[in-house]
């Protein structure tokens, strides 16, 4: 008899179990509790935090991927901003390029208007020789004549180079006498005080 009793309340046991499993299954499938998606939610955890199966990348590798990621971003905005300044500096290597260019163009055209210069004045210098010589050599009344025509700068240079000359071979200037002859007696007072500050 106690046999019997204790064979019905295992059966009774296991029905009860087998009932409860049923109506939570059923309970699950209604929607009216969620066990299959929480069983597999908490069995699957473990497996996406450390690998993944087929193609999909795993959490850690998501993360070490955003990592690098943002390293590469970071170096990209680094090389832009090096390539911003370079081209600032190359603008401004340009335009002091191009300063120093129109200084060089400065220079050269001064350095021939300098030479045009020296070219016209050695030129000048030789005919100041040359008129120097004429007219020392001319009668005094003539060459006065002729000066009266010229310009004061001219006539000024002229009988300096004749002071020079006359000078340099150690004999008396003629100069003092010229400017007392006329027509240049209007002109000599003021050609004496510009040759001593010209």
């Amino acid at each position: 008899m106690a046999v019997q009793n204790r064979s019905k309340i295992i059966f009774l046991i296991i029905l009860i179990i087998f009932l409860c499993g049923i109506s939570l299954f059923w309970l699950d499938s209604i929607g009216l509790f969620n066990f299959g998606n929480k069983f597999r939610s908490l069995t699957e955890r473990e497996d996406l935090s450390l690998d993944a199966s087929g193609d999909e990348p795993s959490l850690i590798e998501k993360e070490e991927f955003g990592k690098e990621k943002d390293k590469l971003l970071e170096r990209i905005e680094e090389l832009d901003k090096r390539e911003a300044l370079l081209a600032e500096r190359e603008k401004e290597i340009n335009a002091e390029k191009d300063k120093l260019e129109q200084i060089r163009k400065g220079l050269d055209l001064e350095r021939k208007k300098f030479d045009d210069d020296l070219k016209k004045d050695s030129g000048y210098r030789k005919n100041v020789i040359v008129l120097a010589n004429k007219m020392s050599n001319m009668p005094p009344l003539e060459s006065v004549k002729i000066m009266a025509n010229w310009e004061e700068t001219l006539i000024i240079d002229v009988l300096r180079q004749m002071d020079a000359s006359s000078e340099a071979e150690g004999r008396m200037s003629i100069t003092p006498y010229l400017l007392t002859l006329s027509p240049l007696k209007e002109k000599a007072s003021r050609i004496m005080y510009l040759m001593t500050q010209l």
